[in-house]
């Protein structure tokens, strides 16, 4: 069976590390050319190094929050590959704050990272897809809290709830130009990323991925590898004709009660 990238050039923006860095790997296995952004250069040379047995591999320092950083990043792939085919907005700041203790400074923040930035990277990105006259694809990582989420996720939640309706927004406009545009709302993920936040903001101790495991329906929190496969699909032509869907990827059923 014909890999599900083959020759398609694939921007993973806060690629790094985490999911992204899943998905530049899940994207790389399935024959793509991948670029992918972050702040950090060392943790890019680490992952590219890494990666680079896979497939063509390469990566811009670039923060999401800043609109010029965040567009440079595909232009730069377009330099680097001659286009950019598909695009994966998986950056995002989970910073805790409530509706009475976030600053204006805090709220800001989020929506520089998780609506801002994925806003002006999908404006560079599809404005290259138009241009050239040919298909792409876009997946946004969203989040099960764009539905509400906790008290403690006032300006997480406000910004991916932003991001959900942008994604519907954008697919709506551009699906005459072949341009499908879906997103992912993934619930509690076991990343390297959650463990830092939930040592410092809950003081979870080592047994916290065990804990929170055994409290879930399936006995796991969702894994990298699974949502980077749920990702590439949405990225291929095998995902069809789909286009504007905010897809809840999580083990929790909305609206559903005991």
């Amino acid at each position: 069976m014909e890999a599900l990238l083959t020759d398609r050039v694939v921007l993973v923006v806060g690629g790094t590390a985490g999911l992204g860095a899943g998905i530049a790997r899940a994207a790389l296995r399935e024959g793509a050319s991948v670029v992918v952004t972050g702040r950090h250069a060392h943790r890019a040379e680490a992952l590219v190094a890494e990666l680079s047995g896979l497939g063509p591999v390469s990566f811009v320092v670039a923060d999401q929050a800043d609109v010029a950083q965040a567009q440079d990043a595909v232009a730069q792939t377009v330099a680097r590959h001659g286009r950019v085919d598909c695009l994966v907005n998986a950056a995002g700041l989970t910073t805790r704050g409530t509706l009475l203790d976030t600053t204006p400074e805090l709220f800001d923040d989020h929506v520089a990272v998780n609506l801002r930035g994925p806003f002006f990277t999908m404006q560079a990105a599809v404005a290259d897809m138009v241009g050239r006259g040919a298909p792409g694809s876009v997946v946004n990582i969203i989040t099960m809290s764009s539905h509400g989420g906790q008290p403690h996720l006032a300006a997480y939640s406000a910004t991916k709830a932003g991001l959900a309706g942008l994604t519907k927004n954008v697919a709506h406009a551009h699906r005459f130009d072949r341009v499908r545009v879906n997103g992912l709302n993934i619930g509690w993920t076991e990343t390297e990323g959650e463990d830092a936040i939930q040592r410092r903001f809950h003081g979870a101790g080592d047994d916290w991925v065990e804990r929170a495991a055994a409290s879930s329906p399936m006995g796991r929190l969702g894994q990298v590898d699974e949502i980077a496969d749920a990702v590439v699909f949405l990225l291929s032509d095998r995902s069809g004709v789909v286009t504007g869907s905010v897809i809840d990827w999580d083990q929790t059923v909305l609206g559903a009660h005991d």
